[in-house]
């Protein structure tokens, strides 16, 4: 989820949308008359930037060389914008049959209709051939609703040339301490030329929840509650309110800038950051955005306890409202399964969960895919607490943690003040 983004307005789509009674399912799939022989045309909808667009749109064309029976229409989609179109056209029962969803979103939907059971087209869709862990991320409440496109972690992203330039060491990322990550940012600041900064983080919901599970807690629980106390939740509006204050980041006006814009124009795509906490798979965009190849290090204050976790970098899934839900689930076997699809993909939407498409894909990749694969290698043998979807709601907690977190930077409330409120918010939202 290079979900390090900004989810308001579709949070705000989605929630109009349920308010309406409109994520209901319009027909069951298997309810359309179906011709074997007939040509079909599917809507296939992601986001992401270009280079992702043209990657795809080629694996499209392989999978309907393959398939000509079936075509398929691309409809890919700037970020910022994807998910409120995607809501509205879920509640206008015109949703693409296939779509990409991240993080905490395929419950979200699944929850309100809006999924393919994909048991119901396991005869297209051979999930066996993925790892375990993969398999079950799709998984909500036990239906699989999603297929993962590929492993994700966070990551702190660093730039060797600034640290380099700036005279500062890179530290053991086996040890070190989520102070240490501030002081060696501010170094960082304040050995560079103005302009760049050593830390280029906006914090998230998601490092709130490393934060959160290297204490023991979570963010959410098995049963779909708040796993975190008020305590853990102060200690982190605090360490972001002191990354600012002493300059080992932007100042609260440009991390707000930051959090609205594509990783290429980010500090760090443009090489104004040292680091950058972050989902791996964003290495790839970042090294080609700046020109260098960037590194992947560990989170600070892994130790004695991980807050790591391997997560789905996307899903597919289908929509319950698909009358073509057999060429759909084709075209998704097709984009995880095939070797050919993966050496143009790559690790774009994270490393591939199929084995033997890692394997065929590893003489191909850069070397920031090669730091990427490494990375989630070393994350694979971590032993790590088990991780759980948020429950329905939990996708606004994303734009509750970013409104509050911004109030703090700008001194409009303590990190005490901000913690109790958020706590109240969060619960309020998974209600």
């Amino acid at each position: 989820m290079s979900i390090n983004i900004n989810r308001r307005q579709f949070s705000q789509a989605v929630m109009g949308a349920a308010a309406l009674g409109l994520f209901a399912t319009a027909c069951s799939p298997g309810d359309a008359p179906s011709d074997p022989n007939a040509e079909v045309t599917l809507r296939f909808a992601w986001w992401g930037n270009a280079e992702r667009a043209a990657a795809t749109q080629k694996a499209i064309a392989l999978f309907e060389a393959a398939n000509p029976k079936i075509k398929v229409k691309g409809e890919p989609g700037d970020f910022n914008g994807y998910f409120d179109k995607l809501a509205t056209s879920v509640a206008a029962k015109d949703a693409p049959d296939v779509f990409t969803l991240g993080g905490a979103y395929p419950a979200e939907y699944a929850n309100r209709g809006a999924l393919l059971d994909l048991a119901t087209v396991d005869s297209a869709l051979d999930l066996s051939r993925l790892d375990p862990s993969a398999v079950s991320n799709g998984q909500v409440k036990g239906v699989q609703y999603g297929v993962s496109t590929g492993a994700n972690a966070l990551a702190v992203v660093i730039n060797p040339s600034v640290f380099k330039a700036a005279g500062v060491d890179v530290p053991d990322d086996t040890s070190w301490t989520w102070e240490d990550f501030r002081s060696t940012s501010a170094s960082i600041t304040t050995q560079s030329p103005a302009g760049t900064f050593g830390s280029a983080s906006v914090l998230t919901h998601d490092s709130l929840d490393a934060f959160a599970r290297q204490r023991g807690e979570a963010l959410y629980t098995e049963d779909g509650q708040l796993g975190l106390t008020a305590p853990t939740v102060e200690d982190y509006f605090a360490f972001s309110l002191n990354l600012a204050a002493s300059k080992a980041s932007p100042s609260a006006t440009e991390l707000v800038e930051q959090s609205s814009i594509s990783v290429e124009q980010s500090l760090m795509g443009t090489g104004k950051a040292g680091m950058m906490l972050t989902w791996s798979n964003s290495l790839r965009a970042l090294s080609s955005a700046v020109g260098v190849d960037l590194e992947l290090r560990r989170l600070p204050g892994e130790t004695p306890t991980p807050g790591i976790w391997l997560q789905s970098s996307q899903y597919y899934a289908i929509s319950a409202q698909s009358e073509k839900a057999e060429a759909a689930a084709k075209l998704i076997d097709f984009m995880v399964n095939s070797e050919d699809a993966a050496r143009l993909l790559l690790t774009d939407r994270g490393v591939p969960s199929n084995g033997a498409v890692r394997t065929a894909i590893s003489d191909d990749l850069s070397a920031s895919g090669q730091s990427e694969v490494a990375y989630l290698d070393i994350v694979g043998k971590t032993k790590f607490a088990p991780t759980f979807i948020g429950p329905t709601g939990s996708t606004a907690v994303s734009e509750i943690t970013a409104r509050i977190n911004t109030d703090v930077l700008f001194g409009k409330a303590s990190p005490a003040e901000a913690a109790k409120q958020w706590m109240q918010e969060s619960a309020d939202a998974i209600l």
